[in-house]
This record gives C-alpha cells, structure tokens and sequence, in this order.
C-alpha cells in the first residue's frame, strides 16, 4: 500500500508541475478606436501606402494587443508569456495545465487552447504538431553563372533585362538564422547598397540575427545573393528584412506563434512578400503533432496567421516540404494556408523532385501552387562558396524573389492577383496535379499577357475616414456613379462625386463597400468610417 500511496503521489506531482504549451485569446480590445484614428501609431506609411494601393482599409485585426491585458496575464502565477498576435489577439504561454486553465476565470480571456491535442480546451459561453524542416543536403546583363539555369527556368532573367529587378520591392526572410550575411562576399553587393533594412532573432529576443543557423543565409542567397560570373538571386535589388523564426535545437509549437509575430511586425513594416522555407507538422511532444485532417488550409495557429498576412495585402510564398518520399508524403502548415503561394521543387530540366511534398491540401485546394528549381540550387554555403543545394527550402525564394520583379514591374495589382497571373502561366495551368501543382511558371508570359484592369489606377484615401473619401485618378471625361454598400452587400447610399471626393456624413461609423461604376466597368473598395 505505502508503494501504491507512492505512485500515486509521484504521478499527482508530474501532473502538476508539467509544462503546457497553450494560447488564451481575449474578448477584445479596449483601445481600438484610439487606435484606428491613429493608424501611424500601428503601421509605417510604407504600410498604409501598400494598404491602399490594393484598397485594404484598416481593421480591428491590425489593432495592438492591450498592453493592460498582456501585463494582467503576465503576472499570473507560473505562466510565461513566449509570444504574442495582435492579428489573433491571443498570447503564446507556457505553464503547468492547473495555472493555465485557472485564466478562464479572468473576464477578458475568452478562450484557452492547449497544444497537445488530449488537453482540454476551454471556451467561455487542441490545437497546433516536429517542423518539417525543409532540410537540405548536400539585369540588365547578369552573367548568372552556374544559377542562370534557376532564373531562366521561369524567365525570371526576362525581367532583369527589362530593368526589373526588385528594386522597389521589400522582403522579409522568415527562417532559421542568418549566420554570416554581415560578412560573406556573397551578400557584400546588397550590404554595400544597404538592401539590408533590419532583423530581429525571435527565438533569443534579440538583435542580433547575423547567427543561429546558415539555413536562412543559403535561402537569402537564392534572392539576394551576388557573386559575378557564379551566382545572381532572383531579386538582386530589392530590400530585405531578415527574421529569425525557427529553434533549430528543438521543434515545439512556439515556433509557430513566433513566426505569426515575425510576420505582425513584417505587415507593419511595409514588407511586399514574406519568403519561408519553413514548413510545421512534428514536434518532439507527439502529442502536439498535425494530422493531415489539419492541413485544411485554415485550422493550425500559422495557417490562420499566414492568411490573415495575406488579407494585409502581403504576398506569403512557402516551401511545399521535403516528405514527397516518406509515408507521410503531404505538405505541411504553412503551405496549406488557403492564401498562401505554395512552391514545389523541380529539376533543372523541369522534372518534378521526388522529395517534394504533394497536395492538395485537406480542403483539396491545389498545392503546390507552381514549382521552381530546388535540385541543385545555385546557393551561397558557410565558407562562402558557390555550392549547390536540394530542397523545396530553395525553390520558394527563387521564386519568392522572381514574384518580387514581376510585382514591381505591376505595383498597382494586389497580392492575389499576382499569384493568380503566376499560377496562369505556368504550363499545367489547365490539368494541375497533385505533386506539380499548375507546374512551372513563365514570369516572361505573365508579364506580356497582363492587361491593365478597369480603374486600375484609381485610388482613394484616407482609409480609415471619418467624413470623406478623396479620389484619385478619375479619367475627367468619363461619368461616374458611386453607390455604397454594407459588408453584407445592403444598399446603403448612392452618392455623387464632387470635386473628386465622397462624402459620407450621413453614414454611421463601420466597414462599407464603396463600388465607383462607368457606362462599362464596375469596380469595389473597402473602407472603414469611424
């Protein structure tokens, strides 16, 4: 019996001190009208600018986290704070099951989701499972070298001879670390013409990214990499911020909500495309892993962060997976992401890498979305050589970086009409399958067949607003009529334009659909009145 007492006590106190991975989500945020009329106090210009260049009006998604609600729960017995989402309004903790389970009782906390699927989770009124790592083995006039093959596969060398380059254009690189990009060769080209705007290591919480791995290092060598004769990146002009996501020396569920963080803190920044050759379905706690049921394209914690990125007006490009040969052979989270650009691999003659991971997603929605060269990549090594490399981890940021040309050359079309272009010239657009996706793009087809839409180049600020909407770029001969909508699609109001501007004191204060038609074209906008 003492025995038995024994056990009993022993397993009681493994129970109670065990540590959770977990999410608490809050009803709301108190200071989001302050917020919203000062969107400067959330966003750079940069981001407003790419907001309304594709008409995405502020939302409360973009609202900060309450710092108040942050500190309450930061002083709660045992639990630590290992992340944060404004987007998800919903803070990564870490604690034993009892302390966590007891915030329910706190009036601004509406949800509790455990990682591990056998804990509970509580609702007032289970989720995210080891990454797989997307682990690999062994311009105008570019001499590409031993990487024209990777450029020319996609005809990305056709905008480089037209002057596109990126050169306009910010990326950010989600990855695992970026070990010697302040020193190598390689990257002295984009130091020298500071292309490098900044980082964060999400995993240490510091400054200092230039470390951790050389995973990231190779995968910005694909885009940004530049060694005469050897190597040209796909996008050798643009500008790059440069974040470490990924905990080479563990695989827990918190990679997931850093990496949500690290794409929060891109939005705001201004950041066009996020590159992550990163893909999440096993941890070291089974109990936390993703089961293909998962893969629908909207269910784990970066899956819901990717498309809310993607709703930001952001264009997110990921790496399909490196399972193709394994039992479990589909992709992983984000690339299920229903708003996500998902990349497969291909060799350099165009056949598709046995090692990459199939679709579709559980939603069955095609995935890959196309597929660029990821055997034998031309990328950048430790020792700053030019070497080769295996894996979809490479053929997302050439293609990533391809995009990055194609937008620039097009800076007035949306993030979702890019991919759709990109998806339309790629050769198996019309019979897609289930390992190639709609297959290889044609960054030369997509740029010669892009027709200029009806008001493509009309625009309208401030969003949010408070009495009136400005319009820009009326053609002065042609009649306009503008008509306003709710968000269920309800008549509210029709409305003339005087002197280029939409008054609209006579609304209340929400999220509309302004809709400006001619005698041929109709075409809708959101905003926000406040």
């Amino acid at each position: 019996m003492k025995n038995y007492l024994t056990i009993l006590l022993f397993l009681y106190l493994a129970n109670a001190f065990a540590q959770e991975h977990a999410w608490v989500y809050f009803n709301d945020k108190p200071d989001a009208t302050s917020a919203l009329e000062n969107p400067l106090s959330m966003l750079s210009q940069r981001a407003l600018d790419r907001r309304d260049r594709q008409g995405i009006p502020l939302d409360y998604k973009d609202v900060p986290l309450s710092n108040a609600y942050y500190n309450q729960i930061a002083n709660q017995p045992g639990i630590i704070i290992r992340a944060k989402s404004k987007w998800l309004n919903a803070l990564h903790i870490y604690g034993s099951e009892d302390n966590i389970n007891a915030l329910i009782a706190i009036s601004f906390v509406k949800k509790i989701q455990f990682a591990a699927k056998n804990l509970q989770t509580l609702t007032k009124s289970t989720f995210p499972k080891k990454i797989q790592k997307n682990k690999f083995s062994e311009l105008t006039d570019f001499n590409y070298g031993g990487s024209y093959n990777q450029a020319n596969q996609i005809r990305v060398d056709y905008l480089h001879e037209n002057n596109f380059t990126g050169s306009s254009m910010l990326i950010a690189v989600l990855d695992a670390g970026f070990s010697k990009v302040n020193t190598l060769n390689a990257f002295q080209r984009i130091r020298d013409n500071n292309q490098i705007l900044g980082g964060y290591n999400y995993v240490e919480r510091s400054t200092d990214f230039y470390k951790n791995h050389s995973h990231g290092t190779s995968v910005l060598s694909t885009i940004g990499g530049f060694v005469e004769g050897q190597l040209v990146g796909t996008a050798p002009d643009a500008k790059f911020y440069l974040f470490t996501t990924e905990d080479v020396t563990s695989e827990t569920p918190l990679e997931e909500s850093l990496w949500v963080e690290a794409a929060e803190k891109s939005d705001s920044l201004g950041v066009d495309i996020i590159n992550t050759s990163l893909g999440y379905r096993d941890f070291d706690d089974s109990r936390y892993d993703h089961s293909y049921s998962d893969m629908d394209g909207k269910t784990t914690f970066m899956a819901r962060g990717a498309n809310i990125a993607a709703e930001r007006g952001m264009l997110i490009v990921a790496s399909a997976g490196n399972s193709g040969n394994n039992s479990y052979y589909n992709i992983g989270t984000p690339a299920d992401a229903t708003n996500v650009f998902t990349i497969g691999a291909v060799d350099a003659n165009g056949n598709m890498a046995s090692f990459s991971s199939y679709g579709p997603n559980f939603s069955n929605q095609v995935k890959p979305d196309v597929c660029a060269k990821g055997v034998a990549t031309t990328l950048i090594n430790l020792n700053d050589d030019v070497v080769t490399g295996n894996g979809t981890s490479f053929s997302s940021p050439v293609m990533a970086g391809a995009i990055a040309c194609l937008w620039e050359a097009y800076p007035n079309k949306t993030n979702f009409e890019i991919m759709q272009i990109v998806r339309e010239s790629a050769h198996l657009f019309d019979n897609p399958t289930n390992h190639q996706g709609f297959g290889i793009p044609n960054m030369e087809f997509a740029f010669t067949s892009m027709k200029i839409a009806p008001f493509e180049n009309i625009h309208f600020y401030p969003n949010p607003t408070k009495n009136k909407l400005h319009i820009h770029s009326l053609n002065d001969t042609t009649q306009y009529s503008v008509k306003i909508f709710d968000v269920l699609g309800n008549f509210i109001l029709k409305q003339p334009i005087t002197n280029n501007t939409v008054y609209l004191q006579d609304i209340n204060s929400g999220i509309y659909i302004l809709q400006i038609s001619d005698t041929k074209n109709t075409k809708q906008f959101k905003f926000m009145k406040y």
